[in-house]
């Protein structure tokens, strides 16, 4: 429910705050005072496109907020965390915000976070529809009407059925298609994977060889330079008297006569002892590793070849072990396809055969509960017109086949209406009056005010071209509507402003030199005023004021005849102050 509207800056309004209610609020005020701006102010917050016409003269940016309280809506909140915006306390704040300069962009928050255009529509289309003149709003969307048939019969399950059974074919023929394609490239292929998979596999590759043939390389290509070094190291160690042990064994006398005379050096005994040993152990390993290096030729020509037939399988397959092991994997799976496809694929199109009976099936039982939907809807909205100043008016739900079976269904959705005697009925979309458009929509509405859950209704100019006992009628209609939504509706006709629960009037004066529109909220005396005016006679007169007060009896009459719990989408505080 949209609590409060605050506008800045925009077109004629310098600043106003409008405080809103629960149920019917209406908006009400002279001919060009700025109502419909207000109405246009709420599209901007909405997501509707931004101009720097729409700023105030003089002022840098108009700047639009609105603060919701947002109830029991897992739709909208599913929709606000798959986008990373918190909801605390139950409230929502959308801001948009339009620089002066042409050049400069329009910017939009939700909670603090920035978000694009698109976002901001998104999540403003689940808490505000707008019924306007010129607005293309989300009931005359085929799609929108087909989700309000299936709402109104009761069959949201069997179209998820239907969605779930499409989805399921389409899996079935996506897999059908692709063993085809992949079975239909590997036979183009065979020779090509055949020769790849034998090289593969003939090359008997094993992780980290490369490495140990490189070592191996190196030792045979420099043997015998190897074996003349390890030899000097050798007798450097331990050859003729000058070799490093023996002079080091002569060391042990007066290490020892040191020990006699001073004791406490007995840890200079350990440490030539240590270093004795630690040179015997690689005299030894030098001596070993000499023996071990060989001068062969053939064994070195062998290390070649194989390092050159890895080299060449690497750059072929993939340059790593595990990339061309790999590669033979999938050429060996990509040859194995071509002996089970046949089988496969049977098994893949008795599978297409099932999902499409499923599919059938579930769209036959939803085909057969629209049906019946459609009859029971378009008379429900139709007993509505006469009501509605429509008394000519006949609406049909139309069902239309479709080729194939949909994800939607096995029929297009169409809500036509036919306004006028000897017409023939159109799309809803089609229809050219703005006030007979949005009685159409509020006939809807006052059906479907329980089903449709966006939950702040916007009618602009609902009246037009209507009065008297058909102004009353729309009124009634509008607060039948109002016991299930919140409902915000610009008017001319005191007959639909005293049915309002929250009564609003704009007036246009000047400040500063510049026009400029604010707003009243008005109760008692003021009220009263205010409805005398709109029937056309003297405000101050008495009798302006008794028919003034007669209008806004029979509202309250209206109030208790059409009295209804509110939905569970506003909150408690929401419901104290209205």
């Amino acid at each position: 429910m949209l609590t409060t509207l605050r506008i800045r800056n925009f077109a004629i309004i310098d600043a106003v705050e409008l405080p809103l209610a629960p149920r019917l609020n209406v908006l009400s005020g002279e001919t060009g005072a700025g109502k419909s701006i207000i109405v246009g102010a709420l599209g901007l917050l909405i997501g509707e496109r931004a101009s720097a016409d729409l700023v105030r003269p003089g002022a840098d940016r108009a700047v639009v907020e609105g603060t919701f309280e947002v109830g029991d809506a897992p739709e909208l909140r599913a929709q606000l965390d798959e986008r990373g915006i918190d909801l605390e306390d139950d409230v929502l704040v959308l801001k948009r915000e339009v620089p002066a300069s042409a050049g400069g962009r329009a910017r939009a928050w939700i909670n603090g976070t920035a978000v694009t255009a698109a976002v901001l529509s998104d999540i403003g289309r689940a808490l505000v529809n707008v019924h306007g003149q010129h607005e293309a709003q989300a009931l005359l969307d085929v799609e929108a009407q087909r989700r309000i048939l299936d709402a109104f019969a009761g069959a949201q399950g069997q179209a998820a059925a239907v969605a779930r059974a499409h989805a399921a074919l389409v899996a079935a023929r996506a897999a059908v298609a692709s063993l085809i394609a992949r079975r239909d490239a590997a036979q183009k292929r065979a020779d090509y994977l055949q020769h790849v998979a034998r090289e593969i596999t003939d090359a008997k590759l094993v992780e980290g060889e490369e490495q140990k043939l490189e070592d191996e390389a190196r030792r045979l290509t420099h043997a015998e330079e190897l074996r003349a070094l390890a030899g000097e190291l050798s007798g450097a160690l331990e050859g003729e008297d000058e070799a490093l042990l023996g002079r080091l064994g002569h060391l042990q006398k007066p290490l020892a006569s040191l020990q006699r005379i001073d004791p406490t050096v007995a840890r200079l005994q350990e440490l030539y002892d240590a270093a004795y040993y630690a040179l015997e152990e690689l005299a030894r390993e030098v001596a070993a590793y000499g023996e071990s290096v060989e001068h062969d030729p053939g064994r070195l020509a062998d290390v070649e070849r194989r390092r050159d037939l890895i080299f060449r399988v690497l750059k072929k397959y993939g340059g790593t072990v595990a990339a061309v092991l790999e590669t033979g994997r999938e050429a060996r799976a990509e040859l194995a396809l071509l002996d089970s496809a046949a089988l496969d694929l049977r098994e893949l199109e008795d599978a297409v055969t099932t999902a499409e009976a499923a599919l059938r099936e579930a769209a036959t039982a939803l085909s057969k509960t629209r049906q019946k939907a459609a009859s029971r809807l378009g008379k429900e909205v139709e007993a509505q017109f006469p009501g509605l100043g429509l008394a000519d008016g006949r609406f049909h739900v139309a069902l239309t086949a479709r080729s194939e079976i949909g994800a939607a269904g096995a029929e297009d959705v169409e809500f036509t209406v036919a306004l006028n005697v000897g017409h023939d009925a159109r799309a809803l979309s089609r229809v050219a009056s703005g006030g007979e458009l949005a009685r159409v929509m509020l006939a809807l509405k006052t059906i479907l005010a329980g089903v449709d859950r966006v939950p702040t209704l916007i009618f602009d100019e609902v009246d037009a071209g209507i009065g008297g006992k058909v102004g009353q009628q729309v009124g009634d209609a509008m607060r039948r509507v109002a016991a299930h939504h919140q409902v915000f509706a610009i008017t001319h006709l005191p007959q639909i402003a005293a049915r309002a629960h929250h009564h609003i009037r704009v007036m246009k004066g000047a400040k500063d030199g510049v026009t400029t529109a604010d707003i009243q909220v008005l109760d008692g005396d003021a009220r009263v005023e205010e409805i005398a005016r709109m029937l056309g006679g003297d405000a101050d007169s008495a009798t302006s004021r008794a028919h003034a007060r007669e209008q806004l009896a029979a509202g309250a009459a209206s109030a208790v005849a059409s009295a209804a719990p509110r939905g569970g989408d506003t909150s408690a505080r929401s419901r104290r102050r209205g």
